[in-house]
């Protein structure tokens, strides 16, 4: 057993970290909360219907176009890397072999894609995209870059999700003579539904708030509204620094709340949608 001054410092210690951590959740909470005010501070008394879905002229900009662009940018990525993401997840979590060579290089691929600077993907697109398939600025080019980029964080989310679904489950499933591909699809892909959709969730907040990529990939054309994914186009990001750099500065801090409360709305979504999802099975309680 401990001596009573052992113990004294073990809960000295003990209430230390627990005040530290306290302290610092603060601090971060706090911080987010002034950052939230302050941009609805400067930015909400600028929004209007005009600003939001009126034509674009040289006199009055809207934020129109970068709806329309940002929702190409969204279906493009989203559409190529969620389906490749979550097939390889489910390679990775369900049928490789653990130890092999060529799971460890995909692994190793993955932490690297995941730990390259944005502005990378944006130079990679420029030249694969924009330059050497003669696409030129285009929201398909953007989206596609996008999609790169999200890639490992859909891969590492979902196979998260399908460790969380007990062992029990498959093993059951096989005990009543399921096969592997019946019991990945039909038992282990739908349990872990709510993380992969979260995933997803989270991967839109970034694609709506990436700017570095799009700069050198779709062109920032902000008075068009693309009739196809071919055209070049805009983004709200792009909308935020455009404005700003042009002396919008009351559209620029608009435009900022827009991004802000679409952002805060996908992640209360995913909060929403893992709770309604898990609602019911025991492991997601």
């Amino acid at each position: 057993m401990l001596s009573e001054s052992s113990f004294r410092r073990h809960r000295a210690l003990y209430l230390g970290y627990r005040g530290g951590a306290y302290l610092g959740m603060g601090i971060s909470v706090l911080a987010l909360v002034g950052l939230v005010a302050y941009i609805l501070f400067k930015g909400a008394p600028y929004l209007s219907f005009d600003l939001l879905f009126g034509d674009y002229s040289f006199r009055s900009v809207s934020l129109l176009p970068a709806f329309i662009g940002t929702g190409y940018l969204i279906l493009i990525s989203l559409g190529i890397a969620a389906p490749i993401g979550i097939l390889a997840a489910l390679f990775l979590s369900e049928y490789a072999i653990a130890g092999k060579r060529i799971v460890g290089v995909i692994r190793v691929g993955i932490e690297t894609l995941s730990g390259i600077p944005s502005i990378v993907y944006g130079l990679f697109g420029y030249l694969l995209f924009v330059f050497y398939l003669g696409w030129g600025y285009s929201l398909l080019g953007g989206g596609m870059t996008l999609a790169l980029m999200v890639l490992p964080t859909i891969i590492r989310g979902v196979e998260e999700s399908l460790h969380s679904v007990p062992k029990s489950l498959r093993e059951a499933s096989f005990a009543l003579g399921a096969g592997k591909a019946a019991t990945t699809f039909k038992i282990v892909l739908p349990c872990a539904a709510p993380g992969i959709l979260t995933s997803l969730i989270l991967s839109i907040g970034r694609v709506l708030s990436e700017s570095a990529v799009l700069l050198v990939t779709i062109g920032m054309v902000v008075n068009k509204n693309p009739p196809t994914p071919l055209s070049p186009g805009t983004s709200l990001a792009l909308d935020i620094y455009y404005f700003s750099s042009y002396g919008y500065r009351e559209e620029a801090a608009a435009t900022a709340v827009v991004l802000l409360l679409l952002v805060l709305f996908l992640d209360g979504m995913a909060l929403l949608v893992t709770k309604l999802l898990s609602k019911g099975k025991g492991y997601g309680k």
